[in-house]
């Protein structure tokens, strides 16, 4: 049978919902220079309240608090860093009297690599091991703890009873807190974590929650804040717009109709692991790759025969032009422009010195399509790996170690030491290519059995354990949890050594938990979940 006669599977996914919006955007530079002189002028401000040494330490973790859930901090990393150094130096947890301060010492410092013991809490449990009565009604005691919680690793008992308790407790009196000041904070936090959310996302919300605190707020930091987060969504949408005149000049899409198109969606993905203006190169080379790897994905996953796969796999192995004849037509053309995207990075990148990079990169997409190929090979004969086997592989195909060390590419302080390190598949981003796995085939479970899918780790897990499927989806949660305190205890433990790594690891481990909120599948169907954010950072800006 010739490649024209097979039958191809028929897929559905909605194409892009986005058009040629970024294309048409109209960049004013006065416009951007006048945010650029207000983001300068603010910042020697807010710079000199960072560093007054008359502040004391709970007014200072408050402002360090303030910048971060702004989305400002990044422009006062050393000096925060300073900050927290003498804190952390000085620090008597026994001094802490209230819920509050001392969830919130323990949330912050944490984030910042630092490992404070889970034990201060002690203090708030009664003799029966109980939180004590009196913290019931301490609702902004209660949502410090909560958002503290989700910094949890393994063997904190403690933490895991708060999580449970404080959620419980923000729950019940949520609907008493009209028009409490709390009231959006509270209902926010039982949707998204803190912890666990994309650090613009939660500043867009915090910006808006800030500036109703007529009171007490600081006006430096909100209007830094406001000029900042628009500034930065101009630089974002310039990097869209030359994104979509590359992919629209491609035509990629167009020649594999069965391929999701979501250029725009791989960009926030892009920028939700680095969202700073010296990422840019690094946010274009990753929004490159991430969507010739989805177009690869949809061709293992819904389009090619076996046959086909075998081929792509092999001339992918070989990273080699010549073996382009050896491919069907309908890859051809996606095979030379993989390899030329690659070849332009190396050539920019070797002009550095870095072009060790690329074979970091390439190493990892070569693995990631061989796993593509044994998934590929499990679904079209039949075969049911045991749940293990399914997990070892799927925490690649998940596509998040390759995405990170793709993100390596563009950040140019970074030397081979740290893709080295990425390359050993260090603990964190493997349980974050779990968690990622596992969400995501929860997420898309039924879209792939309407398409005849038998494989997933849903199906394995239940074949495996005599499990329901109810049962198969409780436990494949608890180990996507699980996951995630693997993540936080080896962010903590590498934080000092491997800081940029280890911090792309956990913003797209975020990532993960925004897009696929509810069980829902945002990249396939980004109507839902994504499409707002996606509005909020880059086509919506904040009013003066």
């Amino acid at each position: 049978m010739s490649t024209k006669d097979v039958l191809r599977p028929v897929t559905n996914f909605s194409s892009t919902l986005w058009g040629d919006q970024f294309l048409r955007y109209e960049f004013d530079p006065q416009i951007m220079k006048e945010y650029a002189n207000e983001v300068k002028m603010l910042k020697n401000t807010v710079s000199n309240q960072i560093t007054d040494q008359d502040m004391g330490m709970m007014d200072a973790m408050n402002l360090i608090d303030t910048l971060e859930r702004l989305g400002i901090a990044y422009h006062f990393e050393n000096e925060i860093s300073e900050k927290l150094r003498e804190i952390y130096d000085l620090l008597d947890t026994d001094k802490y009297c209230d819920l509050y301060t001392t969830a919130l010492h323990f949330r912050i410092l944490r984030q910042h690599g630092y490992h404070i013991s889970c034990d201060i809490f002690l203090k708030w449990l009664d003799g029966n091991g109980k939180f004590q009565e009196s913290i019931k009604n301490d609702i902004r005691g209660l949502l410090a703890l909560y958002e503290a919680t989700h910094l949890r690793i393994h063997g904190e008992s403690i933490l895991d009873y708060a999580h449970v308790y404080t959620r419980t407790g923000l729950k019940n009196v949520e609907q008493s807190l009209h028009q409490s000041p709390l009231e959006k904070q509270v209902e926010h936090a039982l949707v998204q974590a803190l912890h666990l959310g994309c650090p613009r996302i939660e500043a867009r919300f915090f910006i808006s929650i800030y500036e109703e605190e007529v009171e007490h707020r600081n006006e430096s930091l909100l209007n830094l804040a406001k000029f900042d987060y628009n500034l930065l969504q101009i630089l974002h949408k310039k990097e869209l717009q030359e994104l979509s005149r590359w992919w629209k000049e491609l035509n990629l899409i167009s020649k594999h109709k069965y391929a999701k198109d979501r250029l725009v969606e791989c960009y926030f993905w892009a920028a939700g692991v680095y969202y700073e203006p010296e990422y840019s190169r690094g946010r274009i080379m990753l929004t490159k790759l991430m969507i010739i790897i989805s177009i690869t994905d949809d061709t293992y996953d819904a389009y090619g025969t076996l046959e086909e796969l075998q081929a792509f796999t092999k001339a992918i192995e070989r990273w080699d032009i010549g073996e382009i004849v050896k491919l069907p037509n309908y890859m051809r053309e996606f095979y030379k422009t993989t390899l030329e995207l690659y070849q332009e990075f190396e050539d920019e990148l070797s002009s550095e010195g870095r072009s060790y990079a690329i074979k970091y990169a390439i190493d990892a997409h070569k693995e990631l399509v061989r796993n593509y190929y044994t998934e590929a090979k499990w679904f079209m004969q039949g075969i049911y790996p045991t749940f293990e086997d399914y997990l070892s592989n799927g925490h690649i195909t998940c596509t998040y170690f390759y995405h990170t060390m793709v993100s390596l590419l563009g950040m140019k302080s970074l030397t081979e030491k740290e893709f080295e390190y990425l390359h050993q598949k260090p603990k964190m981003i493997v349980a974050s290519g779990i968690n990622c796995r596992l969400i995501d085939d929860i997420t898309s479970y039924e879209v792939e059995k309407e398409r005849g899918q038998v494989v997933t780790g849903i199906d394995c897990f239940m074949k495996d354990n005599n499990a329901t499927k109810e049962e198969a989806v409780a436990k494949l949660h608890e180990i996507a949890e699980n996951a995630w305190k693997d993540i936080n205890e080896e962010f903590l433990k590498s934080y000092f050594h491997w800081k940029d790594v280890v911090k792309r690891i956990m913003n797209i481990s975020r990532i993960m938990d925004v897009a696929y909120k509810n069980d829902h599948d945002g990249y396939t169907k980004p109507e839902k979940n994504v499409k707002p954010h996606i509005i909020a950072l880059f086509v919506d800006p904040i009013k003066y």
